[in-house]
């Protein structure tokens, strides 16, 4: 927040998909609560929280008191769930995709009824209410609603129907355009203008200032990321640079910002794997952030 930053996100799992499983991590809506607290100015949310974790009442009620904590910032990011080893390992049941994606679409359903006045009911294929109501309802009204994905079937049809905000990771501006040409065709569909809803992505990302400080980054990120392999420097920067990564020195990473911004991506979440380089984080405040026209 000192340093400038628009939003802060946490991904939502119950252990590091970050190559080390011991590592340790906070519940993913302890930490929020906490940043509820901890900050003043920043939007924040989880990017994104499986409907296959917790009942969409539970999750509503959560994301209601975070919003009433944060003064109104707060941005509910929501998904199918993906990872089967989580799921296998905790005991969480892992529907086939169609289940998965039906359970998304019914838990929205059942965060927007219990944001509304009165008694909420509902009767559904996976979730039900009756006469429920929700109180403190989110300060925000509606709770701002982020859909996290590109399957172009189901999901971007659920973002032209739900979301504020679609988030696609990993997404290079050639991709974005050929997903949001998807998009805007369900939007028609949903008879929907589609510049209502916000893009963003989530990007991985190896700044440095020069070469040098390029090539520490990249060892670390080989000690955080172990499936990053042993290639070549350049080999793996060109690698994850087509997977969607912001790669090279500042004025790099400008230019790559700006193909983002014309393929109509409005956020950029930087996907922070080495927590413990701070430096970086001032490097991008200093010489990224006030060459952009937004920040």
């Amino acid at each position: 927040e000192d340093l400038g930053y628009e939003s802060l996100w946490r991904s939502d799992h119950f252990f590091s998909l970050m190559g080390r499983p011991e590592r340790n991590a906070l519940e993913t809506f302890v930490s929020l609560t906490l940043a509820a607290t901890e900050t003043t100015r920043l939007r924040f949310g989880p990017l994104v929280a499986p409907m296959t974790f917790r009942s969409p009442a539970l999750l509503a009620r959560m994301a209601a008191g975070i919003d009433r904590l944060s003064g109104g910032r707060f941005v509910l990011g929501v998904g199918a769930g993906w990872n089967v080893p989580e799921h296998e390992a905790f005991g969480l049941p892992f529907p086939p995709v169609r289940d998965r994606m039906d359970m998304l679409e019914e838990g929205i359903q059942v965060l927007r009824a219990l944001e509304g006045s009165g008694k909420a009911n509902f009767a559904g294929k996976h979730y039900r209410l009756n006469d429920a109501e929700m109180h403190p309802k989110p300060l925000q009204s509606p709770l701002p609603l982020l859909i996290g994905g590109g399957g172009e079937q189901r999901t971007l049809r659920l973002v032209a129907r739900y979301a504020d905000e679609w988030n696609l990771p990993g997404a290079t501006p050639e991709r974005m355009r050929e997903k949001t040409a998807v998009l805007e065709k369900h939007c028609e569909h949903e008879r929907r203008d589609p510049s209502t809803i916000t893009r963003s992505v989530m990007a991985g990302f190896v700044i440095g200032g020069d070469d040098a400080a390029i090539a520490r980054r990249v060892a670390a990120l080989r000690d955080i990321l172990p499936t990053l392999g042993h290639a070549a420097s350049a080999d793996l920067l060109a690698s994850v640079r087509g997977r969607g990564w912001l790669v090279g020195r500042p004025a790099d990473v400008v230019d790559q910002l700006g193909a983002l911004a014309d393929a109509g991506v409005g956020r950029v979440m930087l996907q922070h794997h080495n927590q413990q380089d701070h430096e970086v984080l001032e490097l991008i405040a200093r010489d990224v952030m006030p060459r952009l026209t937004s920040a």
